[in-house]
């Protein structure tokens, strides 16, 4: 099963500034962890909002909106891809990721398990998110 750890941003990610090297050896360390554990599947940080670019799709049209965005909650800062057995695992896993903020800064993780290919194929039954120890497939998308 295959979960991403989103980390939402805040105002210091969006204005481009760099975390305190204590938080990024910590992040470091907890990556590695993941690493020599064999979960690790794929890990990114993200450009801050203002170079970044929406679709909003309404009423049958399409709307680019460029950024910034005004609500940090509501934007991914970066996040963590983890190969695990279970809900339960990834959840384990999220509670140890070092606080994004730092000590005493409020943060928030997400889950999220990603959906097995069958989803994406018209006219298959799909019975919802894989069973424990069944390979979830993703599809990439080329050339967007």
């Amino acid at each position: 099963m295959q979960f991403m750890m989103i980390v939402k941003s805040s105002g210091d990610c969006e204005a481009g500034k760099k975390p305190s090297d204590e938080l990024l050896a910590a992040i470091g360390n907890y990556t590695q962890e993941l690493r020599r554990a064999g979960v690790l599947v794929e890990l990114s940080r993200l450009e801050a909002s203002s170079k970044g670019t929406r679709i909003k799709f309404s009423a049958g049209g399409k709307l680019v909106i460029d950024g910034p965005f005004a609500e940090t909650k509501e934007v991914v800062g970066g996040y963590w891809i983890i190969q695990v057995n279970s809900k339960q695992e990834a959840i384990q896993w999220a509670e140890r990721v070092p606080n994004p903020r730092g000590e005493g800064g409020e943060s928030e993780i997400e889950i999220r398990q990603f959906l097995d290919v069958e989803y994406f194929i018209p006219s298959v039954p799909f019975h919802g998110a894989a069973e424990p120890g069944k390979e979830t497939a993703k599809i990439k998308t080329q050339g967007l």
